[in-house]
């Protein structure tokens, strides 16, 4: 049972059946308030009623209500005068149909409350309200008096209680003219693919994980402040740095979320080669005039499947590898060539000058040998004389 002020009591008009219910808000803010205060002395600045025709200030009851005219001019208003107008719902939230929950635009939303059942007597018909409201799988459509006004609201089932969501009037939501871009825009497939990818990477969430980051750093703050701590300065955003065009715009976003997933993102040169197949005419002109004026290419979009799940591809590597050994092989064979050439050439060189020793060693043996045999012959001739 919820331990919230009501405000506002009254009964639910359900045909001729009457439900006494408490009206609670069904929702609170957690946002984090400042009070203004004066910078030289952190004295409080408040507001003060002043009667602009006297210049004093005036208390809450002898403030009144008043219309102001388009002239300008203030007609006074009573509560006398407005409790005469008839308002059957002023105590009564009156169910006037029941339609599909889809027929109510998130626009008209307002405020939402719990309906409080009021005491033992209103636990079967509420109930009753309840288990009609879950089977017909509708809503409720019911009009209440709330602060003075009239107001349009929704009723449905949140667990195993009554909600009712504050509507707006239908003329009081505009109609979106002149909001959406004027100029023709054609959104290409290739696009339309991209985004689709970016939607799943994001995938969903479960909502009950988002929280207000900004007030967790503001209490930060003022817990430093308040322990006479200098706060401790705030990470700067990530900067995603400058976008060319919508489509490096999406596949930077796709890998950007894949990696905060934990998941490898696609190469860049796998995504260019399959751009290159299939791709028309069209993909051509628009990398072609995207490089001319120096703009990020554009690459046409792997299936959504390939992208997904596609197995790593590790044969350009080994390619590549192969490739630089086979370029190898001929330089190496190269090198064993001239170093045959260059080693015959060296033993051609020793041989040569080893013939050209001998012959020297040869001839001079001829030349002595050849002295010597005048001079034996010269002494045999001596001798026998």
């Amino acid at each position: 049972m919820l331990h919230v002020r009501s405000i506002w009591n009254g009964a639910i008009s359900f045909g001729l059946v009457s439900i006494p219910i408490k009206l609670v808000n069904a929702t609170e803010s957690h946002s984090i308030s400042f009070r203004q205060i004066h910078t030289e002395d952190g004295g409080r600045i408040r507001y003060r009623k002043v009667c602009e025709l006297e210049e004093k200030e005036v208390s809450s009851a002898e403030i009144g209500k008043g219309y102001e005219d388009a002239d300008g001019t203030i007609i006074p208003i009573t509560d006398e005068d407005l409790s005469h107008l008839p308002l059957p719902t002023a105590k009564t939230i009156e169910i006037v149909a029941f339609v599909p929950a889809d027929r109510i635009d998130p626009l008209q939303m307002d405020a939402a409350y719990y309906l409080q059942a009021g005491g033992a007597p209103a636990a079967k018909p509420y109930t009753l309200l309840r288990e009609a409201l879950k089977r017909s799988r509708k809503v409720a459509i019911a009009k209440y008096a709330l602060r003075g006004r009239e107001r349009l609201g929704m009723l449905r089932v949140v667990g195993d209680a009554i909600a009712m969501h504050g509507l707006l009037w239908p003329d009081e939501v505009r109609a979106p003219e002149g909001v959406a871009p004027d100029t023709s825009v054609t959104v290409r497939d290739k696009e339309l693919d991209l985004a689709d990818a970016l939607m799943d990477t994001l995938g969903e969430v479960d909502l009950d994980d988002l929280h207000d980051e900004y007030r967790e750093a503001v209490e930060e703050v003022v817990a430093a402040k308040a322990a006479g701590e200098t706060p401790r300065e705030a990470p700067s955003a990530p900067s995603g740095g400058k976008v060319l065009d919508l489509m490096a715009a999406l596949e930077k976003s796709v890998r950007a979320a894949k990696e905060s997933r934990g998941e490898e993102p696609e190469r860049a040169a796998d995504s260019e080669s399959d751009s290159d197949s299939g791709s028309g005419s069209e993909s051509g002109s628009a990398s072609g005039s995207a490089s001319a004026s120096g703009e990020a290419k554009v690459s046409r979009l792997p299936q959504r499947k390939s992208a997904r799940g596609a197995p790593k591809q590790t044969g350009g590597k080994k390619s590549t590898s192969a490739a630089k050994k086979t370029a190898a092989a001929p330089r190496k064979s190269t090198q064993a060539t001239r170093k045959s050439t260059s080693s015959k050439t060296a033993t051609g060189a020793k041989s040569s000058a080893s013939a050209k020793s001998t012959t020297k060693k040869t001839a001079a043996k001829k030349t002595a040998t050849a002295k010597k045999t005048p001079a034996k012959k010269t002494a045999a001739r001596k001798r026998t004389a």
